[in-house]
Order: structure tokens, then C-alpha cells, then sequence
């Protein structure tokens, strides 16, 4: 069975759209809404459903204006992108925000730029009365999350976070199962996270590989699943502990290819570079600046100069995770992932006090669904397994992206509003203490309270 996610309405007049503007033309900025915006549909689809959109928000949003560091890849998207006859599409510089705000007018801002800058722009927008739509993880630190939601209290305008890992058909399903409880009151959530060889390593070839720029992959990453988890719960995490390290990545992996002294020696011999090859999914040094989805170079994040491996000694955040997360109404999660499998998916149970849920998601590195992958199985206390299907969802990660633009540029419908689709400030924030919490207490050998976390900003 197919689901098919619902066609935004188009009969907006121009005056009526709201105007939007783009902070970071990154791959995810522009395929998943910059795209749709002005009205370009069939994205590109990966096979980890990275930029896919399958809607045309053009009724409901025009985009003004794009921000970004690298104006070449800012106006090149411009240029070749944006169809003859669209309204104009201002292009600047990020010390040129204030100017933009004045000149293109939006009445909302998408932040889609590297993790460690949406602070900055989230605050700046906050605080010129501009709505923002943050990209998941809304911040990269604790403390500039608090910053964020005591921005949002004392502006008119309000933030939304992108965590559309609550919207596949399949994860909405599980929620309304538990919202009618029933496996009563749930009492424990075990998910296990597999990130594969290609797709794992890939965060080891990019910015999201330092501390600094990411905040971690717990941060970046793992706001997804954390933010899940508090969203099937219903209820605020409060304390961390977890454990952790980097053991297959950086200076120190077992599988940097010994005696190699060059980056081209490291890759000839390197073993996930050997198991991606063909595949299209690490960048392959050209003598060129990296070049991205659709065809747009990155001359300033990744330029010529710029050539990275897997073992490289800036590398510094952790590659596997297990943490116990406690949560203000007594339930426990017990959360893990790790960076380097040789399958992508989940593992879950969540347990009740009149039963369980099972889930079990996975597929290869070639995107081969496994056997038993997608099922659900509800299992109450004395009866029978009752599997459930889910249907196959087109679009973007499950029919996910679709469903979260249409909340977001659109508005929500009922599902939406019953089951609190839509992430806030507050749950955005709470999803970055939490990623940042576990890898402190990895680092720290103790739990870390979240509210610790939470409070440093007025520290």
C-alpha cells in the first residue's frame, strides 16, 4: 500500500504568499526548500532520501533572498535555478543580514547553514520580529539553545525546528499507539541506531567532523532520534549517562592503512573509501573545489585546497555512543548509535506497562531493504503478536519531508495538531541538551543533568 503525501494548495495570490528567505544555500537548504519554494518538484533522491522533495510550495511561499559565506555558489544557484520569470532573488554576504532583513523584506528566515551558525542567525532574526524555520539541530550547543528560547520569549516571532524524523507513516503510527495506550503507561524505550560504512563515514569527510563546527554527531545526528524518543514519551529528558568514543575514525583508527603518508596513498588503501567506490558518496579529490547537488561548487566550505580523509588529526568527536536517559515522568530510555555498520537502521522497543511495541527498520549500503525491515509488532500482555502494516510512503526520508514542509509552509492539518507534529523552540532545545549531555558524561565519567546544561547560558 502507498501513501501519498498531500499537494500544498497553489491558489494563494502572489500578495498572500509569505516571503522567505534562505540562510545557507547548502545541499539540504536548497533541495528541500529552496526548491519547492520557487516551485521545482522531483528533487534529487539518495539513497538515504537526503534533499529529496516531492512538493511545490510556490502557492504557499516566495523566496526573496538567499545569505551565505560563498557568493559564487549563492548567485550560481540564482543563476541556474531560479526559472525566468520568478520574482527577483536577492543574494548576501552573512555581514550583510541587518540589509537583508531591510531590503528583501522576509517574513520568514529557513537557517540551513552549518550547525555551529544557526545561533547567530536564529538570535538575529528573533530579535528583527522574523519568524524562523530552523534545520535540525536548531543550535550546536546547550547553551545557545537556552539563549534561543529566551530570545523566542521576548520576540514576537517564533521558531520551528526541522526534527521530521517524527513523520513517517511509521513513527506517527507508534505515537498514537501510545497516546491510546495501548501498552499503558510506557515505562522504557530501547533503540539502538546503526549508521552504515558510506553513510557514517561521510560526517568523518565533512565540517560535521569537529566538535566546533557540529557540536558532535550526538548533536547533529543524534537530535533526531533523541527528540523522537521525547516526542513518543510525551515528556522532558532530565538526566544522561553515557559512554563512548572514537574508535574507527581519526589518527587512531584500526583501519587507517599503515605506512600510507599521502591522502592519496590513505584512500588507495583505505577500506570504507574501497567499499563506497561507485557508489558517489565520498567526495573524490579533483583538483576542484567540492561540488554538491546540482551541480553548485562549495569554493569557500570545501575548496581545492581542502583535502580530507577519514584519519585526519582534527577529527575529535566521538563515532559510538550508549547513554540511559531519564525523563520527568519516570520512564527510561536506554539510547545508542554508532557510525560505522554494516547495515543503516533501528532496532526498537518501547515498554509498557501493559505490553510492548517492536520495530525493526534496516537496509545495506546499496539501499536493499533487509528481511523484516519496516515491521511493527504490537504485543500486549497476554494476548497474541498483532503485526502491523505501515504503508510505503513517497518522498523524502519516508514521505517525511513532504509532510513537515506542508506543516510548515502551508500550516498543519488535524493529524498534525493531535499528535504535536510540529517541533518548537523548547523541544528543539531540549533535543541539543540531551545530544550534548551524552557526550559530556562520555567524556566526564558522570551523569549530566539536562537542566545543568539548560542554565550555563546565564552563567
Amino acid at each position: 500500500m502507498t501513501e501519498t503525501p498531500p499537494t500544498p494548495s497553489s491558489d494563494a495570490s502572489r500578495e498572500e504568499r509569505r516571503r522567505y528567505a534562505l540562510v545557507g544555500v547548502s545541499n539540504r537548504g536548497v533541495a528541500s526548500f529552496a526548491k519547492p519554494l520557487i516551485g521545482s518538484v522531483g528533487g534529487v533522491e539518495s539513497a538515504h532520501g537526503y534533499g529529496a522533495n516531492a512538493d511545490d510550495l510556490s502557492g504557499a511561499g516566495v523566496l526573496v533572498a538567499v545569505v551565505d559565506v560563498d557568493r559564487v555558489r549563492a548567485e550560481r544557484f540564482v543563476a541556474e535555478h531560479v526559472p525566468a520569470g520568478y520574482p527577483q532573488v536577492r543574494v548576501y554576504e552573512p555581514e550583510r543580514l541587518g540589509e537583508m532583513f531591510r531590503e528583501a523584506r522576509p517574513d520568514a528566515v529557513v537557517v540551513a547553514s552549518p550547525d555551529h551558525t544557526h545561533g547567530h542567525y536564529i538570535l538575529a532574526a528573533l530579535e528583527a520580529g522574523i519568524d524562523v524555520i530552523s534545520e535540525k539541530p536548531m543550535v550546536a550547543t546547550a547553551a545557545e539553545a537556552a539563549r534561543v528560547v529566551e530570545a523566542e520569549r521576548a520576540s514576537a516571532a517564533t521558531v520551528h525546528v526541522t526534527h521530521n524524523f517524527r513523520y513517517p507513516a511509521r513513527h506517527r503510527h507508534i505515537k498514537r499507539l501510545l497516546t491510546e495506550g495501548a501498552i499503558g503507561r510506557p515505562l522504557h524505550v530501547d533503540l539502538s541506531y546503526y549508521v552504515d560504512t558510506r553513510h557514517g563515514a561521510s560526517y568523518f569527510l565533512r565540517w560535521n567532523r569537529t566538535r566546533a563546527a557540529s557540536g558532535g554527531l550526538t548533536i547533529h545526528k543524534s537530535t533526531h532520534h533523541l527528540d523522537l524518543i521525547a516526542w513518543w514519551l510525551g515528556a522532558d529528558p532530565t538526566r544522561v549517562y553515557a559512554v563512548g568514543g572514537r574508535d574507527y575514525y581519526g589518527p587512531d583508527s584500526p583501519h587507517r592503512p599503515a605506512g600510507a603518508s599521502t591522502a592519496d596513498e590513505v584512500r588507495a588503501r583505505d577500506p570504507y573509501h574501497r567499499a563506497q567506490q561507485g557508489s558517489g558518496t565520498f567526495p573524490e579529490p579533483t583538483g576542484k573545489a567540492r561540488v554538491g547537488l546540482f551541480d553548485l561548487p562549495y569554493e569557500v566550505q570545501y575548496p581545492a585546497s581542502q583535502d580530507m580523509t577519514l584519519y585526519d588529526d582534527e577529527i575529535d568527536i566521538e563515532d559510538h555512543l550508549a547513554s540511559l536517559i531519564s525523563y520527568a515522568n519516570g520512564a527510561t530510555a536506554a539510547y545508542s548509535v554508532q557510525f560505522s555498520a554494516p547495515w543503516e537502521g533501528y532496532r526498537l522497543t518501547i515498554t509498557g506497562t501493559h505490553g510492548s511495541i517492536v520495530a525493526y527498520v534496516g537496509r545495506t549500503p546499496e539501499n536493499e531493504q533487509l528481511p523484516g525491515s519496516g515491521e511493527i509488532v504490537l504485543r500486549r500482555l497476554f494476548e497474541e503478536p498483532e503485526p502491523i502494516e505501515v504503508p510505503v510512503v513517497l518522498g523524502g526520508h519516508e514521505g517525511a519531508d513532504p509532510l513537515m514542509r506542508r506543516d510548515l509552509f502551508v500550516g498543519p492539518d488535524e493529524e498534525s495538531i493531535a499528535l504535536g507534529l510540529m517541533a518548537d523552540a523548547r523541544q528543539g532545545a531540549l533535543a541539543v541538551a540531551t545530544g550534548e549531555a551524552m557526550w559530556r558524561s562520555a567524556q566526564e565519567g558522570r551523569a549530566i543533568e539536562i537542566s545543568e546544561l539548560l542554565s550555563s547560558a546565564s552563567r
